[in-house]
């Protein structure tokens, strides 16, 4: 599997307008080779050299094995709790220099049916078991 998006490259700078000093809107991301037998997509975008240690951006799950999940998307599956304690994308938004964001793609073998704003490490115990594939798209941002 593997995860792209035409606003940016793996490892390359990503675009102002993804960020809290732009329009804080999701990139578009494409998935390519996902599993036939994938039953459901998570996504988690998260920040590793936040201070207080890595910041989750968005997480999402249960939703429908796609190619394609549009710009500034909104909701997506089931939402899940960023740090900020709310559902959807939160931009990159470093107090300051360079961090790396890696959005995260899982197929998994079967929905995990968590309830809404099930945080990061509740969705990652729960894939235990059930990941067919995963892709990792990272970008990099200065604050």
């Amino acid at each position: 599997m593997e995860l792209t998006s035409p606003a940016f490259e793996h490892e390359a700078a990503i675009p102002t307008r993804f960020t809290c000093d732009g329009d804080n809107v999701s990139p578009e991301l494409r998935i390519s080779a996902v599993p036939e037998d994938a039953a459901a997509l998570v996504l988690i975008v998260d920040d590793p050299d936040a201070p207080l240690g890595t910041w989750d951006h968005w997480v999402a799950y249960d939703f429908a094995p796609t190619g394609t999940i549009p710009e500034n998307v909104g909701e997506l599956g089931t939402a899940g709790l960023n740090s900020w304690k709310q559902t959807g994308y939160g931009g990159p938004c470093p107090p300051s220099g360079t961090h790396r964001y890696f959005f995260k793609v899982l197929a998994l073998d079967a929905p995990l049916g968590l309830a809404e704003r099930a945080d990061k490490t509740e969705v990652l115990a729960a894939s235990e078991g059930h990941v067919l594939a995963e892709a990792v798209l990272m970008g990099t941002f200065a604050g």
